[in-house]
Parts: structure tokens; sequence; C-alpha cells
């Protein structure tokens, strides 16, 4: 499965280098000089990263072959992506990756079949599970121990205790 592990924002300076939103834990591992990152789309890419900086809490890439400002803003929008088996195993028995949930079957605490986890979005705050419910309808979940009290990916299930009226809505 592809991660998301940034998108390319816009150029900075005359150089060809781009500002990319980073959307991974492992920036200096996945953006290290010499990587070869895949795109999507996948015909715009691999692009290998030749120089990184940090500036104003943004990253900063040249990749090899975007010699100039019209170069790099032909990039602005590119998502670049890497293979989640090439993602490290995360650290803690509470944290999963967003592709290790999504597919997950939902259940109450009490055993009755709530929907499927479709999605997680991560606003500011905490984390939400998108569950779509047998109807279709979808529901938005805090990924938070009080209202999702297990997760147990080698049985595909994760049990939640959802505040009152969450699933009448």
């Amino acid at each position: 499965m592809q991660l998301v592990v940034g998108r390319i924002a816009k150029a900075h300076g005359i150089r060809g280098d781009v500002s990319v939103e980073v959307r991974t834990d492992d920036a200096e591992r996945r953006f290290a000089r010499g990587e070869a990152i895949e795109t999507d789309p996948p015909e715009r890419g691999p692009l290998t990263v030749e120089f990184t900086r940090w500036h104003a809490g943004r990253l900063l890439v040249r990749f090899a072959g975007v010699a100039d400002r019209a170069a790099a803003e032909e990039l602005r929008g590119l998502l670049l992506v890497a293979d989640s088996a090439t993602s490290a195993p995360t650290d803690g028995a509470e944290e999963y990756w967003d592709h290790d949930l999504i597919g997950l079957a939902a259940v109450s605490v009490g055993g009755e079949a709530v929907g499927s986890v479709t999605d997680v979005l991560h606003p500011p705050g905490s984390d939400l599970l998108v569950i779509e419910r047998p109807d279709g309808a979808e529901i938005l979940v805090p990924f938070v121990a009080a209202f999702v009290p297990s997760v147990d990916l080698a049985s595909r299930v994760l049990a939640i205790d959802p505040p009152q009226g969450l699933l009448d809505l």
C-alpha cells in the first residue's frame, strides 16, 4: 500500500527548491540525500533528493533534474509516496499506522457490529476514525482510549464506546 509521506507545496527561491508539507514521522530518512521518492501520479517520478533543509517549519527539498523555479513550480501539488512495507514498526503498543486501521471492523463494546473504518483524519487535537455504517452513513469517532478501548489488529476488529447519541445520528 502506498502511503503519502509529503506533498509539494510551492517553489522556494530560484534554484529549483520546493517546500514540502511533510506527512511522515520519519522525514530525515524519507527525504535523505540520494533517496528516490515515488510520486502520485507515478509517471511524474521517482524524484531523487539532492538536498534538504528546514526553513520556517517547512522542509525545503531540491530534487535531481529540477534546476530552476519554473521546473519546481511544475511539481506543485504532487504527492510523494512510499510503500508501507518500508515503514518502520510503531514504537508503542497503542500506536498504529493509518493503513493498519483502515478496513478494521468496528464493534460496540457489547459486541454489536457498527461498521468499518474507512479513513483516519488528523485535525488539530485528537485523531478521528471515519466509520462507515452498514446503511452507508459515516460517523466520526475520536481515536482516544475513552471511545476506542481496544484495537485488535490480528482479528481486524476495534471496539468503540461512543458518547451517548453518536450512533443515533
